[in-house]
């Protein structure tokens, strides 16, 4: 689970440059391609965060377990 998370990751920060190379920086919200990358830019930042929480709850649950063993 944990390198699936991993690759995850790494496929969320490769959909962040792709999304960024869509995006029009004079008039970001003027053509559909600069909103569609916008909302890949914004989708992928999300799915990161998440990412990082279960990451993070893996391992809270992990050090739960040890201390309730002692």
């Amino acid at each position: 689970m944990k390198y699936f998370v991993y690759f995850l990751m790494l496929a969320s920060l490769g959909m962040i440059v792709f999304s960024l190379t869509l995006i029009d920086f004079d008039d970001p919200f003027g053509y559909d391609q600069s909103k569609y990358g916008l909302i890949a830019f914004m989708i992928s930042i999300c799915i990161l965060i998440f990412l990082f929480i279960i990451q993070l709850s893996t391992k809270v649950k992990a050090q739960f377990d040890q201390l309730k063993d002692e």
